[in-house]
């Protein structure tokens, strides 16, 4: 059903110029990369504080409004670098698990950050308890692990 989307995606100029250039695609991945990195620390930081581990002397809620802009950044910057290193291979990518692994899990993700984990994190501590900060805080890291491991098997399937 959606094979013509990913086979109309092969003749985006985008994607052509990528796949033609000898340095764009990797120059384009390590920047995607360096992002996740950002995305990673920005999303451990407060993950593992949830856990009860690491900067103790600062709140779960001061952690997260300080990370807050280092993970939209690089939200910003991973689909931005995304979107034309799909278009340089887009009919690969339909027929990967991996690419399919890592876009339920990313929009997983997304919604799970932004609906619950900054819901709980920012909360009061009243309302708040070990457990529950604790489970998202693993679900959390458990999403976000999955999205960067199926996106680095996209790249060897």
């Amino acid at each position: 059903m959606l094979l013509p989307f990913f086979q109309w995606c092969e003749t985006v100029w985008l994607g052509r110029v990528v796949v033609e250039s000898l340095w764009l695609f990797p120059l384009i991945e390590a920047v995607h990369l360096l992002a996740l990195s950002v995305l990673g620390g920005a999303v451990l930081l407060v993950d593992l504080r949830m856990l009860g581990f690491g900067l103790k002397n600062r709140t779960v809620a001061e952690l997260a409004r300080n990370a807050r802009p280092f993970l939209i950044g690089a939200i910003v910057v991973m689909f931005s670098t995304g979107i034309p290193l799909f278009l340089s291979e887009p009919t690969k990518c339909y027929y990967s698990p991996a690419f399919w692994v890592k876009m339920w899990t990313l929009a997983t993700a997304l919604v799970f950050t932004f609906a619950i984990r900054n819901r709980v994190a920012l909360s009061e501590p009243v309302r708040n308890t070990a457990r529950r900060q604790m489970l998202v805080g693993a679900l959390s890291m458990a999403l976000w692990i999955t999205v960067a491991a199926a996106g680095r098997w996209i790249g060897f399937s």
